[in-house]
């Protein structure tokens, strides 16, 4: 399991460890190697202890190979494993040296947990407007649920059949935090907004006709939202909003 840090010190406290022994843990961390280097990558050992997770590796432009051995050697390190981005190949490729790995085939992403993660406050709530949204819905989904958070999903749900939203009105009021995911003219986000008092965060994707400009119109119109209370990340971010939403997810 990765140093942490705060454990040491508790254990400290309870009078479970000595000053001294806490002391040689500490330097041994401190000794130990935090940026791994393999020549073609750098891997930061120490993202969990700044960030409350471990480096994950976005699969686009690496060759199944390469995204193979960064994986192995953050799970020998004790860390929970996320590939974003990632083919059947490169499944393949890390199932050979991570035999626990998990392909997520719709979010395209490669999950391996390696531990338990502090479990988030509430339910995080991903909508997504259309079925061809599903994919970054996804990625934003098992994002957040191998950073330990308990995920509702709730799919097909856009404004040009506003019933269908409406009906979930109570699983939208039990979130702690919403991730919507529209394409198109990206009016999703701001209805939701409009029905709940936890934050929203907007994901734009690519999907739509032309002048949908493969995704700056939902950008555009998320970022002019008229309700309040969201957040926008960028296009096609699904791993970044499951990022925020866990992150608001696990204050206090």
């Amino acid at each position: 399991m990765p140093f942490n840090l705060k454990q040491l010190l508790d254990q400290i406290a309870a009078g479970n460890l000595s000053a001294a022994q806490g002391a040689e843990q500490i330097a041994a961390e401190m000794l130990a190697q935090p940026v791994e280097d393999l020549g073609f990558a750098r891997i930061d050992h120490q993202r969990a202890q700044r960030q409350g997770f471990p480096e994950v590796i976005l699969g686009l432009g690496k060759s199944p190979d390469q995204i193979a051995a960064i994986a192995q050697r953050i799970v020998a390190r004790g860390h929970t494993l996320l590939v974003t981005r990632a083919d059947p190949t490169a499944y393949a490729a890390v199932q050979a040296v991570v035999p626990a790995a998990v392909y997520h085939d719709i979010a395209r992403a490669i999950t391996c947990r390696m531990h338990e993660v502090t479990a988030g406050r509430g339910t995080i709530v991903v909508a997504a407007a259309g079925t061809s949204d599903l994919p970054v819905a996804e990625e934003a989904a098992v994002t957040a649920e191998v950073m330990g958070n308990t995920v509702d999903r709730l799919f097909d749900v856009g404004v040009a059949g506003l019933h269908r939203l409406l009906r979930e009105h109570d699983r939208l009021r039990s979130a702690r935090v919403i991730v919507v995911v529209a394409g198109m003219e990206g009016a999703l986000p701001s209805v939701v907004a409009g029905l709940v008092s936890v934050p929203v965060v907007a994901v734009p994707t690519s999907i739509g006709y032309g002048a949908s400009f493969h995704g700056l119109a939902a950008l555009l119109g998320m970022l002019n939202s008229c309700a309040n209370g969201v957040s926008v990340v960028n296009i096609d971010n699904g791993f970044g909003a499951g990022c925020i939403s866990s992150l608001i997810n696990h204050l206090d």
